[in-house]
């Protein structure tokens, strides 16, 4: 627009000095008409000049408008972004409170495994005390019968009693009376014999009572027995409990000793055998010549080991137990878990497999004694198993573990098998060879004996049968007369004793 109006000013300059020039000489039509057109140019440029100026204004109008377009659209962006920083705390928030509800629940379940564990000591010391009070009650309902029993036949005895010692005394009475008058007197036996089937009687109500006290004495006593074995019972596990507490919360050989003892029970109960299938304690150097101990070195067919480790300190799991309110409990319960996660990170350092040799695998057993104590911290991490297992580290509770040692217990039996199988397989080769050793000399006498009756045979038919053959000749000589010291043999015998001749010895001429 500012061009435009430049080229008009400086087009109405040429038009002024056309004029001037024109006025300083003679007009001339052509130019008047030259002067008009290019006032009529000159008023169209105008014209066109305020259409520009026009158009200026409203392009400031709609730039003016597209300017408060751009501060609305950044207005809003940053509302944008406020909005979009908001949903980013909310879905923290969100995240944060559903982790906490989910350590909420696992608390919960805890507090509800925990419950269930009293309910159940608890329904278990009621349903003893409440059998113990009904023996008693049984006890005392049967003293109370028993009573009542013996008073009864006391009654009804002395009644009995004294109703037949009346009409026995009023009977014998009379009969000692007529005897007395019968005679002058009567002897002592005869009176003993008279009172005897009363004191036979008296004696067996007195077995009687006596059997009865003896036998509600040995009902009190079994009853206080029981009620004895029960105190006692509760007294246990209470020394129990406060053993294992004074364990949970001693000092760390303590803790260690207890782990190592629970460790043992599981392993003995698995089936396996003490440096025979595992070894406790096995010193060892790692790359830094620092001594390591672990607790248990499992041994696996093929010289494999597994290393488990069972120094685990529960103090923070004990006061999630005890701890009365929530957030205590889930402070506890937070601590526990650092702790164990801590531990893992000491079993990664320390490398026990390495140390161990090659043929150890490149995991670390931790046993976590008590089931409820790794469910807990595992509710409480999320993260702890995977960042066990990053570091080489697995989780165990005695009923995982049992089943690991039964597996390993299985492998040991087939491995077993399968050594007693390649021993057979070899006894069995040495019998083969033996006996394929056996059979070639067999053939090889078998041989020699064949070569043997061959001989035997041409010899014999050289002996009998052959043109030259002995025995003819020596039968020969035996048909004539020839004699020897022992006895001709049968093969020897002429075949005609009648041509038999004396051969003269020489000492006869």
């Amino acid at each position: 627009a500012l061009i435009i109006v430049a080229l008009a000013g400086l087009a109405l300059a040429f038009v002024g000095v056309a004029l001037w020039r024109l006025s300083s000489r003679a007009p001339a039509p052509h130019l008047q008409a030259e002067c008009d057109r290019l006032a009529a140019a000159l008023a169209q440029a105008q014209e066109r000049s305020r259409g520009d100026a026009e158009a200026q204004g409203r392009l400031h109008a709609a730039l003016e408008g597209a300017r408060q377009a751009a501060q609305e659209l950044e207005t809003l962006r940053a509302a944008a972004d406020s909005l979009r920083d908001a949903l980013s705390l909310e879905k923290g928030a969100h995240a944060t409170a559903a982790r906490e509800l989910a350590e909420r629940k696992s608390e919960v379940a805890a507090l509800r495994e925990a419950q269930a564990t009293l309910q159940a000591d608890a329904t278990r010391i009621g349903n003893d005390l409440a059998q113990a009070q009904a023996n008693l009650q049984h006890a005392r309902k049967a003293e109370g019968e028993m009573r009542a029993f013996i008073e009864d036949a006391q009654a009804k005895l002395s009644a009995s009693f004294a109703q037949m010692a009346g009409k026995v005394f009023e009977e014998r009475g009379q009969q000692f009376e007529k005897n007395v008058r019968t005679a002058t007197g009567q002897s002592k036996a005869d009176i003993e014999t008279l009172l005897k089937p009363f004191a036979e009687q008296i004696h067996q109500f007195r077995q009687r009572v006596d059997t009865v006290y003896s036998d509600e004495a040995l009902e009190r006593a079994k009853l206080a027995g029981a009620v004895e074995k029960l105190h006692s019972l509760n007294e246990n596990m209470a020394a129990k409990a406060d053993a294992l507490t004074r364990a949970l919360r001693g000092n760390a050989k303590v803790r260690g000793d207890w782990g190592e003892l629970m460790l043992e029970n599981v392993l003995r109960a698995s089936g396996l055998e003490a440096g025979v299938h595992y070894e406790r304690q096995q010193s060892s150097n790692d790359d830094e010549g620092r001594l390591l101990r672990p607790d248990v070195v499992v041994r696996l067919p093929d010289e494999r080991r597994v290393v488990i480790d069972s120094k685990v300190n529960l103090i923070a799991w004990q006061d999630a137990m005890n701890a009365d309110a929530p957030e205590a409990q889930h402070d506890a319960m937070r601590r526990h878990a650092v702790a164990l996660r801590q531990h893992v990170k000491d079993l990664a350092e320390r490398n026990y497999p390495k140390a161990v040799g090659e043929t150890a695998l490149d995991t670390t057993v931790l046993f976590v004694p008590i089931e409820g104590a790794l469910s807990a911290a595992l509710g409480a991490d999320d993260a702890l198993q995977a960042f066990a297992f990053e570091r080489h580290v697995v989780f165990a509770s005695p009923n995982t573990l049992m089943a690991v040692l039964r597996v390993v217990d299985r492998l040991w039996a087939r491995d077993k098998l399968q050594k007693q199988a390649q021993k057979i397989g070899e006894a069995g080769g040495l019998l083969l060879d033996a006996l394929s050793g056996f059979l070639a000399d067999f053939d090889r006498v078998g041989a020699g004996l064949q070569k043997a009756a061959d001989t035997f045979r041409d010899a014999r038919n050289r002996l009998t049968e052959s043109p030259q053959a002995v025995l003819p000749r020596a039968r020969r000589l035996a048909e004539l007369g020839a004699r020897g010291k022992k006895a001709l043999h049968g093969d020897l015998q002429p075949d005609d004793e009648t041509l038999l001749l004396e051969i003269p010895d020489a000492s006869d001429d």
